[in-house]
């Protein structure tokens, strides 16, 4: 067995040599495999790179991005023509509108002073509803002129033409009116002056009607007032001129009106004072009006003018504005091609040196491949010889081994067969043995009851040789013994008697016993009385003197002092008479010192607990304090940290732009945060107006410059680069492939050049239907076996 166990164990030893060798060669053929076809991938992908030309587009993605930015450039200027434009046409626009709101304001006052002035000359003049206003109308007059009307005074002679037209001024202007007097009969209850219309008359200097033009017939009666400067020199104006003739006067500009032997001047505010003053203004507000509403018609012209100039420039402006956004969109395209161009060709050339790195390494790994192919074919032909030595071995092994197992179980046969035999016999020689032993029990049990049987057969043969008549002896002792019966049955009635007798005169005594002891109860209980009784006496009386002590009396002093013949029921009197007195003091509290003590007690320790509270709330307050000046501190330099941060990746992922964080208060722990992003070509007013790949950049340049302040052991990014595109997502992945020296990250993607930044994927694939199964790849691990091969 032991050379079995030893040529099983080389036989072993030797099988797994050479299935190692074996796994060995298959492994090294393998890859030798894989080396070649990496080899051949690597030659092939050498002579596909090409440099130069990555090289030539580069430059011309240059140039074409330098003539965009020098374009950007032109129309940025060219917006702010626009913009300067617009902006003075707006101005432009505002003053005029201004002028325009003013000048109507103006036209409509000057509308209802005119509207006021033409109801109170209408009201003045009497063309109004009147009793004479069916004549006129008859006769065909009610729409002619008014004298007041068609008058022309020089400044400052109204109230002379007024005070010397006084009648007058409401006069109708006719043509002939001596010949319509005729019809004067016909009016009834009104008062009409008729006047001639026809213009001139004498404008004789010197008179008032030389300040005056108007119809011939008003300038005739005012061409017989002389004018003066003022009333004294009327005054002597009318002394002077003796030969003043009866229908002549002279007048001041106040109206004072001074004639041959009278005087008049009018200072009431009669009906047709400042008639003329008033139409003056009427005729100067109707010219206002006319000139008002000519300035609001070219006014209104230049408006349309302005504005059309506005829509223009507007429209100019948003044109501009518009190529601009274009081209700064493609200078950022631009941009990010020849960023991503300039990747592209940093990557081409590290990895056209890396591939020649590659098939250098790859060609020495061949040779050491082959190297260790040969050995391990040499040591499987070992191997392989010696499994065949072992084999003869093994065979010449098997037969001995037949042969000794064959005449083990023969002897194993033999050995059981007696082993039974053995047995069998063991077995019926403890039976005997049991039975033997068993025989000579019943046998001594037999012996020991025939001794007994034969004792008990030798006294019964004794007892009957010895009796003679048994039945009369005991018929003697039984009489004796029923004598005896019958006196202790007396003797028992005796005593049953005697114990009555005890039993009534133990009651007897007992009742008295009982009597004794109630009386005896009685005597006990006074006793107690008594004594509680006199321990009352004795508590009062030692009350009374430790009252008659706190009083500050001496018990001896006071017995001595008191008067032999004092009356007891008299102080008991008084006594109860103060009793009724304290009682009507209402109850008195014997606790109120000890519940003062406590409630002292227990103001001291809330007053202790109160300035403990008072110190803790100082120290809370302290400490609340020095922490919100530490936050404000804290969040000023985090918010500046992180603001920078913003405004350094901001540009780096958008190629151009800025952002920053703006605080929304100026309290800095209540205020919040809002950030404000400019992307390149782009004036926004609102994050709505930016797109999802925009939003989606602008969070991450915020989220990196926190990580940038404060690195999470990793970050997880779950498609975020899902709305980008091309460009942006090259400039993303860079960042976080620069970013992934200070954090980890684990992102979600299916973008191709998002994943060629990561350093490990996880993908999870479903070959089967409704069966997921996890696939990883390290890419180092797949970069270096794909060079292998």
């Amino acid at each position: 067995q032991q050379r079995w166990d030893s040529h099983t164990r080389n036989a072993g030893e030797s099988s797994r040599a050479a299935e190692v060798e074996r796994t060995k060669l298959n492994y090294l053929d393998r890859q030798g495999i894989d080396l070649s076809r990496r080899r051949e991938a690597l030659e092939a992908e050498q002579k596909a790179t090409d440099v130069v030309a990555l090289d030539a587009a580069g430059e011309q993605l240059l140039t074409e991005h330098d003539a965009q930015r020098e374009r950007v450039d032109m129309l940025g200027g060219l917006l702010d023509q626009h913009k300067s434009s617009h902006e003075k046409v707006l101005d432009d626009e505002r003053l005029l509108q201004s002028s325009l709101n003013e000048a109507r304001q103006q036209l409509q006052a000057a509308h209802g002073r005119h509207a006021s002035l033409e109801a109170l000359q209408h009201a003045a003049l009497g063309q109004e509803e009147s009793a004479a206003s069916g004549w006129l109308m008859r006769l065909g007059l009610d729409r002619s002129r008014r004298l007041g009307e068609s008058l022309q005074v020089e400044a400052g002679w109204e109230t002379a033409v007024e005070t010397a037209l006084s009648g007058f001024l409401d006069s109708v202007l006719v043509d002939g009116a001596h010949s319509l007097a005729v019809e004067f009969n016909a009016l009834e209850n009104a008062d009409v002056a008729l006047l001639d219309s026809a213009e001139g008359g004498s404008n004789t200097a010197g008179t008032l009607a030389a300040h005056v033009r108007g119809p011939a017939a008003a300038m005739a009666i005012l061409g017989h007032v002389l004018t003066a400067e003022s009333i004294d020199d009327a005054h002597r104006r009318v002394a002077s001129l003796s030969a003043l003739a009866p229908y002549q006067s002279v007048i001041t500009r106040d109206g004072e009106w001074l004639g041959p032997g009278w005087a008049r001047v009018r200072r009431a505010q009669g009906s047709q004072v400042g008639v003329l003053a008033r139409e003056r203004e009427i005729r100067m507000l109707a010219e206002q009006i006319s000139t008002l509403e000519t300035h609001l018609e070219e006014a209104g012209e230049q408006l349309e003018v302005l504005r059309t100039s506005k829509f223009e420039t507007e429209r100019a402006r948003d044109d501009a504005q518009r190529e601009l956004y274009n081209a700064h969109r493609r200078q950022s395209e631009l941009a990010g091609q020849m960023q991503s161009h300039r990747g592209k060709l940093e990557t081409a050339r590290a990895r056209a040196e890396k591939v020649s790195g590659e098939l250098d390494e790859l060609a020495t790994q061949i040779d050491e491949l082959q190297a260790q192919t040969r050995q391990a074919r040499a040591g499987l032909d070992e191997s392989v010889g010696l499994m065949g030595d072992l084999e003869d071995q093994r065979r010449e092994l098997e037969n001995e081994r037949r042969i000794l197992l064959e005449a083990r179980e023969e002897a194993r046969m033999n050995a059981r067969e007696a082993a039974d035999q053995s047995h069998s016999l063991a077995l019926g020689l403890e039976s005997r043995r049991s039975s033997l032993s068993s025989l000579e029990q019943a046998l001594a049990r037999m012996d020991t009851q025939l001794r007994q049987i034969d004792a008990r057969r030798t006294e019964i043969g004794e007892q009957l040789a010895a009796g003679s008549d048994p039945i009369a002896e005991l018929e003697g002792e039984r009489q004796t013994y029923l004598d005896q019966r019958l006196l202790v049955d007396r003797q028992m009635v005796e005593a049953r008697r005697a114990l009555d007798d005890c039993d009534i005169e133990f009651r007897q005594l007992e009742q008295q016993r009982h009597l004794a002891e109630q009386g005896l109860q009685a005597l006990r209980e006074g006793l107690s009385e008594k004594r509680l009784a006199a321990q009352a006496l004795h508590l009062r009386a030692e009350q009374l003197a430790q009252a008659i002590a706190a009083s500050g009396l001496e018990l001896e002093t006071l017995l001595a002092e008191l008067a032999e013949d004092i009356d007891a029921d008299q102080w008991r009197q008084q006594l109860v008479e103060l009793a009724q007195k304290i009682a009507r003091l209402e109850p008195v509290n014997l606790a109120a010192i000890q519940e003062h003590a406590e409630q002292s007690e227990r103001k001291t320790y809330l007053d202790n607990q109160l300035a403990d509270l008072v110190d803790a709330m100082a120290t809370l307050e302290g400490a609340i304090k020095k922490i919100d000046r530490e936050t404000r501190q804290r969040f000023k330099e985090t918010f500046d940290k992180v603001n920078a941060g913003v405004q350094e990746l901001f540009p780096r992922l958008f190629g151009g732009g800025h952002a920053y964080l703006e605080l929304t208060g100026d309290d800095l722990l209540n205020t919040g945060v809002s950030i404000m992003a400019r992307p390149p070509g782009k004036r926004v007013s609102s994050i709505s107006l930016l797109s999802g790949g925009e939003k989606a950049l602008t969070a991450v340049a915020l989220v990196f410059a926190i990580f940038g302040l404060n690195p999470a052991p990793f970050c997880l990014l779950d498609e975020v680069d899902a709305p980008l595109d091309e460009a942006n997502v090259v400039r993303f992945s860079s960042l976080v492939r620069e970013m992934s020296e200070k954090v980890q990250f684990i992102f979600i993607s299916h973008n191709k050049a998002t994943m060629e930044a990561a350093t490990q994927l996880c993908g999870v694939t479903m070959r089967e239907a409704g069966v997921s199964r996890l696939v990883q790849v390290d890419l180092d691990e797949a970069a270096k076996l794909a060079g292998a091969a």
